[in-house]
């Protein structure tokens, strides 16, 4: 080995069809000194699916040996290893094992890079029919209602399209509680088992896929959700709000100019008439 520090490669795996695998994929697999896998049963499945075999050291990487595990590596990639991370599905780190050992390489200085691939947020989003220009990755809600409906709360004035992953046995009640906080007739898509024989995309409100869901849904599970209608702004509030920024120490200008950009209104309208109330 070199006295260089190794590569940690993150490499998207198919999320369904193994024919969605990039080609690099099945080079980096037959190349790693180690792959580091969340399942090594599926991973035996995946290469075999590749016609590929691994000739490094395959060792487990989970989300409850994620923290130990992260040290094994920085260390094996201080050696000059290049280490591989696969997940069962999709890009490592985003809701799987491997932010940890990122976060870890990075501060080591040993360079991270990734293999593109599949991603069930991306393709959830393409396939909704919902807005696509903005929109944040949620991830997983939280398991205990209560704490479930916090966070909706807190994300029912969210503007951008919101994406979430949900397992089949809460997808009712997860429904349910997004009609709750956003709203009855907030448009939404559940998209079930991407890119699998039996793929399904259902679109409509919360509250009609809610019912939908009561029935059971099996599968991965990806729900996007339109985010929230933009207020009207009320131009006496947003003058006051001019105001009281001069008053901080912006210059009015500057002041007009921001709260334009926050409420859609004129910044002209605004500078005058925040001129004229200031006598």
């Amino acid at each position: 080995m070199s006295g260089d520090p190794g590569v940690l490669v993150l490499a998207a795996t198919p999320i369904g069809d193994p024919r969605d695998a990039a080609p690099r994929l099945a080079a980096e697999l037959s190349t790693a000194e180690v792959v580091a896998a969340e399942d090594t049963r599926r991973l035996r499945r995946l290469c075999a699916d590749l016609g590929v075999a691994p000739s490094g050291q395959v060792v487990s990487f989970h989300e409850h040996n994620e923290h130990a595990r992260a040290v094994d590596l920085v260390e094996r990639l201080l050696a000059g290893d290049r280490v591989l991370v696969v997940t069962d599905a999709g890009m490592p780190s985003v809701s799987d094992p491997g932010y940890r050992l990122v976060a870890a390489a990075i501060a080591a200085k040993v360079r991270v890079t990734c293999v593109p691939g599949p991603s069930a947020v991306l393709m959830a989003l393409a396939v909704s029919g919902l807005p696509v220009d903005r929109f944040c990755f949620e991830g997983f809600l939280p398991r205990k209602p209560g704490e479930r409906r916090r966070v909706l709360g807190e994300l029912a004035g969210e503007r951008r399209t919101m994406v979430f992953f949900e397992a089949p046995h809460r997808i009712a009640d997860t429904l349910t509680a997004m009609a709750q906080a956003f709203g009855s007739d907030r448009p939404a898509a559940v998209c079930r088992e991407l890119t699998k024989t039996y793929e399904e995309v259902r679109r409509g409100t919360v509250t009609d896929l809610a019912v939908w869901a009561a029935e059971g849904v099996k599968g991965e599970i990806t729900v996007v959700v339109q985010g929230a209608e933009a207020a009207a702004a009320d131009p006496a509030h947003a003058v006051g709000e001019v105001l009281a920024r001069v008053a901080r120490g912006i210059r009015l200008k500057d002041a007009a100019g921001e709260v334009a950009a926050e409420t859609g209104l004129s910044k002209k309208a605004l500078y005058d008439a925040a001129l004229a109330a200031r006598g």
